[in-house]
């Protein structure tokens, strides 16, 4: 029988782990109000249009090996050389395709939308950084959480947070960069430098064996796919409102999206601390872990609540931090915020069945939701621009939250009937 989880542990340790990544948020937070002022609404619209599709590419880099690696060294931590290198090798494989193609998509896009802005250089730069070098570097917070080294996770994920800030620091405040181009080798040379610091943290706990694991390919695929669609879904509205709003718009509806990204620090606090108990409560049927996941589940709900009515009441001056050219960041964010409680529902039932190794069920919620969502927000936007895409984003969030819970209990009912069947 599968060991309960208490949630006594999980509370206490939530405090460290949500503490860390409140930190981080934090620090990326002032990173990000920074960059919005020394840059100007202009080049910082086109900065999160090259964010919105880093964020695509960074769910694609690796092909999902990030996951398999957690789930496998829970299990089996012997494995890890094995697992280090198979994620080393497809993230290197992955980006050398990925950086390319974004790269002659974006500078197509930048040019058709704004004209000759941004050069090719300063575009791959911006890629290599954010999809290759970020992905490297969020492997160490995976490595350490599937070792059950909570306090050496929590330290890669504040220390990089912390590091993007010193480096924004000292380009905009200390030597003056204005331009997004000068931010391309200033965010470069920060990441490489804290990624070869992850390197070194890393290299105690043994080399990685190069070597492609062909049976982790398609759980990973599964999972990558998966996120993949939710990025490009999530950014969809960024590219539809630019055809239609100005670029101060989309910089001020951009950065109300970037501030509700690091607000579900409270939820992902929680999930990561219980994914790998997922892990072990799931091991012998699905339906054992799930009273555990009704108990996540109220706690889940009355973090994403409490997050929620938080930005509600701070929108103002969180607007104010950015500066009076983003005049409709509190506007933005007010309304957004709701969607917070949303994702909290649904992410506990998502979290459960990655956890037990249920990924095609996980890909085809995700995938199928995301899918139609896409095409929703692109039309909601095109008909009424930011408040289009924000009604969209509500009904895709309880349409995810319904079709997770449903797919999950389906499934523990059937694994319930299977250990009846083989007790009888």
């Amino acid at each position: 029988m599968g060991r309960a989880i208490s949630l006594k542990p999980i509370f206490s340790s939530y405090a460290m782990s949500g503490g860390a990544l409140a930190s981080a948020s934090i620090a990326q937070l002032a990173t990000f109000a920074m960059l919005a002022r020394a840059l100007g609404p202009v080049e910082f619209g086109l900065f999160v249009q090259v964010a919105a599709i880093s964020a695509i590419g960074i769910q694609i880099c690796g092909l999902g090996a990030s996951d398999s690696l957690f789930r496998r060294i829970v299990q089996a931590p012997e494995r890890y050389p094995d697992l280090l290198g198979h994620n080393l090798l497809l993230i290197g494989l992955s980006a050398a395709v990925l950086v390319p193609l974004a790269a002659a998509g974006l500078s197509f896009w930048l040019t058709m939308q704004t004209g000759p802005g941004l050069g090719l250089p300063s575009i791959v730069l911006l890629l290599v950084t954010n999809i290759l070098l970020v992905r490297a570097i969020l492997l160490v917070e995976t490595i350490y959480l599937g070792l059950g080294r909570e306090a050496a996770a929590n330290r890669s994920v504040v220390g990089f947070a912390l590091a993007r800030t010193a480096t924004a620091a000292l380009a905009c405040t200390v030597f003056g960069v204005d331009t997004l181009a000068g931010w391309a080798a200033w965010q470069f040379c920060g990441n490489l430098l804290y990624a070869l610091l992850c390197a070194a943290w890393l290299l105690p706990l043994g080399r990685p064996r190069a070597v492609i694991l062909r049976e982790e390919l398609r759980p990973g695929l599964l999972f990558s796919s998966q996120f993949a669609m939710r990025a490009l879904r999530q950014n969809a509205d960024l590219f539809v409102v630019g055809l239609f709003a100005s670029i101060e718009t989309v910089a001020s509806y951009g950065v109300a999206r970037r501030i509700m990204d690091s607000s579900y620090i409270t939820i992902d606090s929680m999930n990561r601390l219980v994914y790998r108990r997922f892990v072990r409560a799931s091991r012998d049927g699905l339906h054992r872990a799930l009273p555990d996941a009704g108990r996540v589940l109220v706690g889940a709900v009355v973090l994403g609540s409490g997050t929620a009515l938080l930005l509600f009441l701070l929108a103002p001056w969180l607007g104010l931090a950015f500066g009076r050219a983003y005049d409709e960041v509190t506007f933005f964010v007010r309304c957004l915020s709701g969607t917070i409680a949303l994702i909290a529902v649904w992410s506990v039932a998502i979290d459960l069945l990655g956890a037990s190794g249920r990924q095609g069920a996980r890909a085809m919620i995700l995938s199928t939701v995301n899918l139609l969502g896409g095409g929703l927000i692109a039309a909601a936007s095109w008909l009424a621009g930011p408040s289009g895409a924000i009604v969209a984003l509500y009904a895709i969030e309880a349409g995810t939250a319904a079709a997770a819970w449903l797919v999950l209990l389906s499934l523990a009912a059937r694994s319930r009937g299977c250990a009846l069947s083989a007790a009888a």
